[in-house]
C-alpha cells in the first residue's frame, strides 16, 4: 500500500509539473495581454508629475538617436540600390533606447493608458488620461528641442553628419499636411502593435521593436516624437517657421498617430477582448 501511495503521489507531482510546464509554454491569450497592458497603464496614470516630466524629456532626447542613426548610415554607406533599406535600420536605435529603457513616449500611451479608460470609463479617468498625454507629449517635445539645439549649435556631432541630418529633416517635415496625417496613421498602428506584442515577445523584444520601427522608416511613415527632433533641428537653425512647423507638420502627425494608435488599433484590440473581460468581471 505504501508503494501505491508513493506512486500515486509521484504521479500527482508529475501531473502538476506537467501542467505548470504547459502553462509556461502556452502563449498568452489576448485577454491576458490586455490585462498586462491595462495594469501598466494604471501604473503610468498614478506616477508623480515629476517622474512623467523627466521620463518624457529623456525619451525626447533619446529618440534623437533614430534620426542620428539614419544620418550616420546615409553619410557613410556607399550608394547602392539597397542602401535605403539599410540606412533605415538606424531609425530603430532611438526607439530601442526609449522602449527598452521604459521611458515615457507619447505614442505608446495611445494604447497603454486608453485601455484602462475603456475598461472603466469615467470623467476622472478621462481627465487623468488627457493630463498624462499633455504632460508626456510636452516633455517629449522639450527633450526634442533640447537635443536639436545641441546638434545645431555645438560640436557634439561630427560636421560630416549635418548634411544628412538636414536632408532627413527637410524630407520629414516637407510633406503636405494631409499627406503627413495619412502617413502618421500606419506609424501609430505599428507603435501600438509593439506595445501589444511586448508582453508575449519576452526575449524577442529587441527584434519586435527593431523590425516594427524599421518598417516605419522604410515605409516613409511619420512619427510625432521622432519627427519633432527633425522639426526642432530645422526650427533652431532658422530653416522652418512656426506656422509650418506646428500646422504643417506637428498637429497633422499628432492627429494621425492618435488615430492609428487609439482609434484603430486600440479599439480593435479592445473589441477582441471586451466580452471576455466583461464575463471575467461578472464571475
Amino acid at each position: 500500500m505504501t508503494k501505491i501511495k508513493d506512486d500515486t503521489g509521484a504521479t500527482r507531482q508529475e501531473a502538476v509539473a506537467d501542467e505548470q510546464s504547459m502553462q509556461e509554454a502556452t502563449k498568452l491569450s489576448p485577454r491576458l495581454i490586455y490585462e498586462v497592458i491595462r495594469r501598466d497603464g494604471e501604473e503610468e496614470l498614478e506616477r508623480p508629475l515629476s517622474s512623467l516630466v523627466w521620463s518624457g524629456i529623456a525619451a525626447g532626447i533619446l529618440i534623437s538617436f533614430s534620426v542620428l542613426g539614419e544620418a550616420i548610415f546615409r553619410t557613410y554607406l556607399p550608394e547602392t540600390p539597397s542602401s535605403y533599406l539599410i540606412e533605415n535600420l538606424g531609425y530603430s536605435l532611438g526607439f530601442l533606447l526609449v522602449i527598452l529603457g521604459r521611458m515615457q513616449l507619447f505614442t505608446e500611451n495611445t494604447i497603454t493608458t486608453v485601455l484602462p479608460l475603456m475598461f472603466a470609463p469615467s470623467r476622472r479617468l478621462l481627465s487623468d488620461v488627457c493630463r498624462l498625454w499633455l504632460i508626456v507629449l510636452s516633455a517629449n517635445v522639450v527633450g526634442a528641442f533640447a537635443i536639436a539645439t545641441v546638434f545645431a549649435h555645438t560640436s557634439a556631432i561630427p560636421v560630416e553628419l549635418m548634411p544628412a541630418l538636414v536632408s532627413l529633416s527637410e524630407h520629414a517635415v516637407g510633406m503636405p499636411a494631409g499627406e503627413s496625417f495619412m502617413r502618421a496613421i500606419p506609424a501609430g498602428i505599428l507603435i501600438a502593435a509593439i506595445v501589444w506584442m511586448l508582453p508575449q515577445a519576452e526575449d524577442a523584444s529587441f527584434f519586435v521593436i527593431l523590425v516594427s520601427t524599421w518598417l516605419i522608416a522604410a515605409g516613409d511613415f511619420t512619427h510625432v516624437v521622432a519627427g519633432s527632433v527633425e522639426m526642432a533641428l530645422l526650427s533652431v537653425r532658422g530653416d522652418l517657421g512656426f506656422y509650418d512647423a506646428v500646422f504643417g507638420f506637428f498637429i497633422p502627425v499628432l492627429a494621425g498617430n492618435v488615430v492609428g494608435g487609439t482609434a484603430i488599433f486600440t479599439l480593435m484590440a479592445w473589441g477582441q477582448v471586451r466580452n471576455e473581460v466583461e464575463d471575467a468581471g461578472t464571475t
